[in-house]
């Protein structure tokens, strides 16, 4: 998504009058100097450095703030952050982790095993923290001498690891306990374990320095810089006047725009990391039906929808669910070659409606009782490539005499999705997309998981995660995910359009080490957390 839907034209001189007009905070001098733009803002920054807050400012989670472990998800690498080796027992249902020793919290006190029980305690205390619903999962969590944390879980559930692993970030509780309602501070004196900690913070910029007793060693990067940025547009500029150094924006030719400016140093890489996904809801009679499901993904141009909604960045996704490349080690070697690849074939898309006992009248397909076949899509209206493929998907449709009538929307979008006020809409498929498929299946396809927006409800692909979920064995775990594969390829519970990518700038110039379509080792999104702490302990001076 994160298109401006503007096609920008930049000289040298625009850049320079641009980023004298911006008006943020002076950059500290040196060459030591890492400015990064995960994304445009909405406008001012607000302060607020809670690391459970779904509102905290960039790299608060991960610089700051450090999980247990790292899972790449577009490489193999596990990385040991705050613990250093984990195992399941008793029947997969306990999950120890032994942790770091000597590491110590930006304020100089020892970071123990008291404070990862602190931590998760907290989110059962404090509900509205646990947004990964660990403790739907959890009985207990108990730390076993200074350096080693016990956690317990109602049932086997070896994928859910993850989420404890490496998706809940660690908070010292000598502050943490202070605060009696944790989830409205906004923390403006961050004490973290991670390699960088608050220097200085206005609505316009913040910056982040190095952190002289982080464990790992006090990165080679002295200052990060966040300025302001209220659009792709502005945030791109400052990317090609090489005044930025690391970015996740949509930049429309981003070749001319961005990579032709200085292509010794200006590079980009943007890797499929989930799917983007049109969402049917199969609680329309009509979306119901496997025929239909089939003629509408026979009848894309998925094609059209890669090179002009989305500038040829974002390829045709896999019928399987699978990300690709990413993914690839999972994918069935014994489906059938026409379940491998998309078809465009609208002719076998018009057929098999006939066949499915639905006529054309005057050019449109009716049902046996006579009514159109005619489907409403929601549009993100603030998305401008999703609108462009929305509206390829409606004039495809409408070409084999399915009506779509496009509904526009903003605020209400996402929330339409969540309570089924939607007959079809595009969103990512699996959110988020962990390190293995299961993560995106389970988000899709489990009958209770609120990002199941087409309400699935099938037995096999019930069993089939709960016998993934069950075990630590990957020979049976690659048996699940094939199952799911085949029914997911077969049964279209929704239609992959897209492979949705990690939007990643970066300037070598000065700063090396960065991640790329070579060396994979992290993702290279700015905004993906944790994966930014791993990309930091790499970088160094060029």
């Amino acid at each position: 998504m994160q298109k401006s839907g503007v096609t920008l034209t930049i000289s040298t001189v625009i850049a320079s009058l641009a980023l004298a007009s911006l008006g943020f905070a002076p950059t500290p001098k040196g060459r030591s100097v890492l400015q990064i733009v995960p994304s445009p803002t909405s406008g001012a920054y607000t302060e607020n450095f809670n690391p459970f807050s779904t509102s905290a400012l960039p790299f608060t989670q991960g610089a700051i703030y450090q999980t247990l472990f790292y899972f790449n998800q577009v490489g193999p690498q596990v990385y040991p952050v705050l613990g250093t080796h984990y195992h399941w027992s008793h029947g997969n249902s306990t999950l120890t982790v032994d942790l770091r020793h000597g590491v110590k919290w930006s304020n100089g006190m020892p970071f123990t095993a008291k404070d990862v029980v602190f931590t998760f305690n907290l989110l059962k205390r404090f509900p509205a923290l646990d947004t990964n619903s660990v403790w739907n999962h959890l009985k207990s969590v108990s730390a076993t001498g200074t350096y080693q944390v016990v956690f317990h879980f109602l049932s086997p559930d070896v994928p859910f690891g993850w989420y404890i692993l490496g998706q809940t970030y660690i908070v010292p509780q000598a502050v943490w306990k202070n605060f009696s309602n944790p989830k409205a501070v906004t923390n403006p004196h961050p004490v973290g374990t991670g390699a960088y900690s608050l220097a200085r913070f206005s609505p316009q910029a913040y910056f982040f320095k190095a952190n002289p007793r982080y464990w790992g060693g006090k990165p080679k990067i002295a200052t990060l810089e966040f300025p302001e940025f209220n659009s792709n547009s502005s945030a791109s500029v400052a990317l090609a006047s090489g005044k930025t150094g690391w970015a996740g924006l949509f930049v429309p030719d981003v070749q001319h725009i961005f990579v032709s400016k200085r292509p010794a140093t200006n590079h980009y890489w943007y890797p499929p990391t989930n799917l983007v996904m049109l969402f049917t809801n199969l609680k329309n009679p009509l979306l119901a039906q496997l025929s239909v499901r089939r003629a509408i993904s026979l009848a894309i141009n998925r094609q059209e929808l890669y090179r002009v909604g989305e500038y040829g960045y974002e390829t045709v996704a896999s019928p399987t669910g699978l990300v690709l490349p990413a993914n690839r080690s999972w994918l069935d070697r014994h489906l059938p070659k026409n379940a491998l690849h998309f078809q465009y074939n609208p002719r076998a898309a018009v057929k098999l409606l006939e066949q499915a006992g639905f006529r054309r009248k005057n050019g449109k397909f009716v049902t046996k009782t006579g009514k159109p076949l005619s489907l409403v899509m929601n549009v993100n209206a603030g998305a401008s490539d999703w609108a462009e493929d929305a509206s390829i998907i409606a004039r495809n449709l409408g070409a084999i005499g399915i009506h779509v009538t496009l509904r526009p929307l903003t605020g209400s979008y996402y929330p339409d999705l969540l309570t089924g006020h939607y007959q079809m809409a595009i969103w990512w498929g699996g959110n988020p997309t962990g390190p293995s498929p299961y993560y995106l299946y389970q988000s899709m396809l489990a009958p209770k998981s609120a990002d199941n927006f087409e309400h699935w409800h099938n037995p096999s692909t019930t069993q089939a995660l709960q016998a993934f979920a069950a075990t630590r064995n990957l020979s049976r775990q690659h048996a699940a995910i094939a199952q799911i594969q085949r029914i997911f390829a077969s049964q279209l519970p929704s239609i992959p359009l897209l492979n949705g990518v990690a939007w990643y700038e970066y300037n070598s110039s000065h700063i090396v080490g960065w991640p790329t379509a070579k060396n994979p080792y992290a993702v290279p999104a700015p905004w993906s957390y944790p994966a930014n702490e791993v990309i930091l302990s790499h970088l160094r001076l060029k």
